[in-house]
């Protein structure tokens, strides 16, 4: 069958309470990271002898790639993996290479920090992974550090980005996340860096994802400001989204150097047209990245749940879906107690 003919076989994605369609999955495969970003994982909170999940609690390479198959014959396109910091499974080239042989070929990707890059990025090309997208805060060390909660070091992510890039796991994403007062000096030195390299700088806006981080409102850099800024140093011009559900607003430099894209979560809420699902590392399928609660696909998959019953359990939780945090932000505020850590289900 041909890949044409394999996609037209491919089911409609279930659409939820707002007419939104399910076409998009982030695969959490561990909850544990290397680094203690401050707006993710906090070193008071997540000290060096948290207990996280064992190996036991988290779903199995077999359990990731029966799922995951699912999703894609309920209309999943996209599917991505990450963590905590996936590259700290061991099992993750078997992962990636079972994800990459599943039928109507979907698109998959991997979220890391880049820093063991240099060791498994031929790996992870060998088993079948297509493009990577690497997080880098800062280029300045001080700042990295201080960002990273002073693990792992900016050279390392860059030479993983380099390796990365010579096996073919092309193009790079660069992902940012600006906090003003704490990196927004380092939003040019990150252009000037990767114009012209031929990957794409995002630049993503502070989000108040889990209970922890202390966010506020001022700490929030507009993308539109951003925009400006870069703008006046390298003019820019607007590209159309590829696909429904991009979350990111795409520019590129009117020289031909490249093209960088925002995600503006708070300022500009895309929720209208969010078309992700989430897969907790022990099993738990969230709909929002600001949910509460997860519905529990492990423990029908341990207790022997067939095909069908596993579909209509997901179609029922995308089915019953409403979520429109990021639109609802100020009447929500102040009610992240409960809410899932980004660490656990992707960000």
């Amino acid at each position: 069958m041909t890949a044409v003919a394999e996609r037209s076989s491919q089911a409609t994605a279930p659409g939820d309470r707002l007419g939104r369609p399910m076409m998009d999955l982030r695969i959490s495969v561990i909850d544990r990271c290397n680094f203690r970003c401050p707006y993710c994982m906090p070193e008071d909170r997540y000290p060096r002898d948290h207990a996280f999940l064992a190996a036991a609690q988290r779903l199995s390479a077999a359990e990731i790639a029966r799922l995951a198959g699912l999703f894609v014959e309920m209309g999943v396109r996209k599917l991505r993996l990450t963590g905590g910091e996936p590259l700290l499974r061991r099992d993750l080239p078997e992962i990636v290479s079972a994800l990459a042989s599943l039928p109507h070929a979907p698109d998959l990707a991997l979220t890391s920090n880049g820093v063991l890059l240099k060791r498994d990025a031929a790996a992870l090309a060998a088993a079948g992974l297509k493009r990577i997208t690497v997080s880098l805060d800062a280029l300045d060390p001080v700042i990295f550090a201080a960002m990273s909660g002073g693990r792992g070091h900016v050279g390392d992510v860059i030479e993983g980005i380099a390796h990365a890039n010579r096996t073919g796991l092309t193009p790079i994403k660069i992902n940012c996340v600006v906090q003003r007062g704490v990196n927004e000096c380092e939003v040019l030195p990150l252009v000037e860096h990767f114009r012209g390299s031929g990957h794409i700088l995002r630049f993503i806006e502070y989000m108040d994802v889990g209970t922890c981080n202390r966010w506020l409102a001022t700490s929030v850099v507009p993308s539109r400001e951003l925009l400006a800024r870069i703008h006046a140093a390298h003019p820019l011009e607007t590209v159309q989204s590829a696909y429904r559900g991009e979350v990111a607003e795409r520019y590129r430099f009117v020289d031909g150097s490249g093209e960088i894209g925002f995600v503006s979560s708070v300022s500009q809420p895309f929720c209208g047209d969010c078309t992700r699902a989430r897969l907790s590392a022990d099993g738990q399928l969230y709909t929002c990245l600001f949910g509460r609660k997860g519905f529990d696909l492990k423990s029908l998959l341990r207790g022997g749940a067939d095909d069908a019953a596993l579909r209509a359990a997901i179609g029922g939780v995308w089915g019953r879906r409403a979520d429109r945090y990021s639109e609802e932000r100020q009447a929500a505020a102040g009610g992240r107690d409960g809410r899932i850590e980004m660490y656990r289900i992707g960000g």
